[in-house]
């Protein structure tokens, strides 16, 4: 990645900007931008997150803010209320209060001296969520979003449900906000009433595992800021970036094709990460696409990006499959939507182990998967890029139906998102059925190009569930995610069907046997001509210099399975090391683990346990440590859940907290 040492225009930072809320509330900005804005007024882009901008988002926030400002902007990273060195509290993610301040922070930039009255705002994940909600909102102000690794519905397409199915990212998600909220702010910054709202903090953080699992349906709590529920609200300009490596990519193509206002979408072979330092590799010049989109929108440019393609997309190469991946090959392609006018749909029977363009024999096959089916899927959401990507998919087949093709005679390209339309019946009143579609080398390796799921109570409605009635013959419909894939010549295609997907999935009360019949069922390929219109759209990534740090420790990923008996274990250790900011000496180090455990032919057995350390001190002796623990486990009737708080100054226990045996009903799940 090439680093610009020379802007355009000389940069100045703040390191700390306080900005006093209506209510009295300070939140904590990060600022950079031209030395000579107040005499020449520029646009300003808003970055507005609750993972501190002194040390979660630093060493990001470094390579891509004074890039921006060098180029004539004033860029604003924010801490919301309640994280970093911000006032207040959080009560949850993506609340009424957050976009409340955020429409505050936006009109209190716009009468900046420095800012010429224009704003955008950018963001990954919860900041790509929050500058599609605060655009619902019309400001005035705000002309254009940059939404990277984000979703329009909060429901169907986050880390808490897939399908109606409870991800288990709904709990390691809440355990990482628990962790990552509990951190104090910086002395250095806000003087000694850093203990006391500290203290407070920590007594008032809440257990956002029990409010997500107590919504269970799409309901009213999940609308609010799902923009997908009135996309004609929209009025900024939006640029939609994803990654197939990411959960989110699903998003890129609904906006593009759901939006009023103008959008353009590009899709990667990334990862949850900016797309000029993600990996896998190929990284794109974001910077300078960013650029263009800021310079048109925000100060009024012809940079030619109302001509862009509306989709910018990367097919990828099939490869054997592999949990980490340096790179991806492929080929850009460029689409008027999403998959296109050169996108196609290709209808298969099902049959006895075939997957045909041409009819199959009737059958009735049986599926009651082994629970431990799914151990190769890995990640939900691979963020913190270890070893995170799906392994060979042969084991979970082994405890799936499958149905294949016969080799492909020649390549083709999977562009656009698979459906199955399967006619079946349960033998119990709840169950799930999880599809992946597989690519099968000749050699035998298995790669899982994409996959979905669907709680069966949730067939006709997410927001209206009705159990099943046992023996009863439904046809439903599952689809997979948006994914861009050649298989090559020689490749077969596999539908592998199962009755549950641990450990991204937990399971159902009770072990279902599924019966598919075959002459009922069919499968939806969306496959792109091959226009052999391979482009190379992006300049090589660009950055700005990199932030000064002193590693202290050294990182690790791991993820390992063991088994003991009839019980199966999965341990992962996120730890992410510990640094010293050479700017100001802030060191910080983190480490995140979780174990989920389930046994043999007993549902009722899974349990999730996470436990987080964070850690804070500076070389003059101060010095805090948060430990957090959380585990669930469910009975037939109710989720089970225990969390602990334990904040230590030095060595010394100042605050301690725990919830026990907190209940939540099952409602069909």
């Amino acid at each position: 990645m090439a680093v610009v040492r020379n802007f355009p225009r000389t940069v100045k930072e703040t390191e700390n900007l306080w900005i006093t809320l209506s209510d009295g509330c300070r939140v904590a900005a990060r600022t950079w931008m031209p030395e000579d804005a107040e005499a020449r007024p520029v646009p300003a882009i808003l970055e507005f997150l609750p993972y501190r901008k002194r040390d979660g988002t630093a060493v990001r926030d470094e390579l891509t803010h004074p890039y921006f400002a060098g180029y004539g902007y004033a860029c604003l990273r924010v801490d919301m209320r309640g994280n970093g060195e911000s006032d207040g509290l959080m009560a949850d993610e993506y609340a009424a209060q957050e976009q409340e301040d955020c429409l505050e922070l936006i009109e209190w930039i716009a009468a900046q001296p420095w800012c010429s009255g224009t704003v955008g705002m950018i963001g990954i994940s919860w900041g790509g969520f929050n500058g599609l909600q605060v655009a619902w909102h019309q400001p005035e102000p705000l002309k254009a979003v940059i939404t990277i690794c984000s979703t329009d519905d909060r429901y169907s397409d986050d880390i808490h449900y897939k399908g109606g199915c409870i991800l288990n990212e709904n709990l390691g998600w809440a355990a990482t906000m628990l962790s990552y909220s509990s951190r104090p702010a910086d002395p250095a910054l806000v003087g000694e009433e850093w203990r006391g709202n500290w203290l407070n903090r920590l007594e008032n953080n809440p257990l956002l595992a029990l409010t997500w699992l107590g919504h269970p349906w799409r309901d009213d709590y999940w609308k609010h800021g799902s923009i997908c529920e009135d996309f004609s609200r929209i009025k900024a300009a939006v640029l939609a970036v994803g990654g197939w490596g990411d959960a989110y990519s699903n998003t890129v193509p609904r906006l593009v094709n759901g939006l009023s206002s103008p959008v353009k979408g590009i899709i990667g072979p990334w990862a949850h990460k900016y797309p000029h330092f993600a990996i896998p590799e190929p990284r794109i010049g974001f910077l300078q696409e960013a650029l263009r989109w800021w310079d048109h929108w925000l100060k009024g440019e012809e940079t030619g990006v109302t001509d862009d393609p509306a989709m910018r997309s990367y097919i990828q190469d099939s490869l054997p499959p592999k949990t980490m991946y340096e790179e991806r090959p492929g080929r850009w392609v460029e689409d008027d939507g999403w998959p296109g006018s050169n996108a196609a749909v290709r209808t298969y029977n099902l049959g006895p182990g075939v997957l045909s363009e041409t009819a199959t024999e009737d059958a009735k096959l049986e599926i009651s998967s082994p629970v431990t089916t799914g151990r190769d899927g890995g990640e939900y959401c691979a963020i913190w890029l270890g070893p995170d990507f799906p392994g060979d998919q042969a084991s979970d087949d082994d405890g799936s139906l499958c149905f294949d093709t016969e080799p492909a005679g020649e390549a083709m390209d999977v562009f656009g998102a698979p459906a199955v339309e399967l006619e079946l019946s349960s033998d119990k009143p709840v169950g799930q059925v999880i599809v992946r579609l597989n690519d099968v080398s000749p050699a035998g390796d298995v790669a899982r190009i994409t996959y979905g799921a669907l709680n069966l109570c949730h067939r006709g409605s997410h927001e209206t569930p009705e159990p099943l009635a046992p023996g009863k013959v439904y046809r439903i419909r599952v689809q997979l995610d948006d994914i861009a894939w050649r298989l090559p010549a020689g490749h077969a295609l596999r539908l592998a069907v199962s009755t549950c997907y641990w450990p991204l999935i937990w399971p159902a009360p009770e072990q279902a046997t599924l019966t598919v019949h075959t002459q009922g069922s069919t499968f939806y390929l969306p496959v792109r001509a091959d226009l052999n219109d391979a482009t190379q759209p992006f300049q090589p990534p660009e950055s700005a210099q990199p932030l000064a740090l002193g590693n202290l420790r050294e990182g690790k990923n791991v993820r390992e399975w063991s088994t003991q008996g009839s019980v199966h274990t999965l341990s992962i250790v996120d730890d992410f090391g510990e640094d010293k900011d050479l700017t100001h000496g802030l060191i910080s180090g983190s480490v995140g683990r979780e174990t989920y455990t389930i046994s043999d032919a007993d549902p009722l057995s899974a349990r999730a346990t996470t436990h987080w350390t964070q850690t804070l001190s500076r070389e003059d002796g101060w010095s805090v440590r948060i430990e957090t623990f959380q585990e669930m486990w469910a009975d037939g009737s109710h989720f089970h859940i225990n969390a602990r708080i334990e904040a230590y100054e030095g060595d010394e226990l100042v605050f301690e907290k725990a919830w026990t045996d907190e209940t939540v009903p099952r409602r069909l799940n």
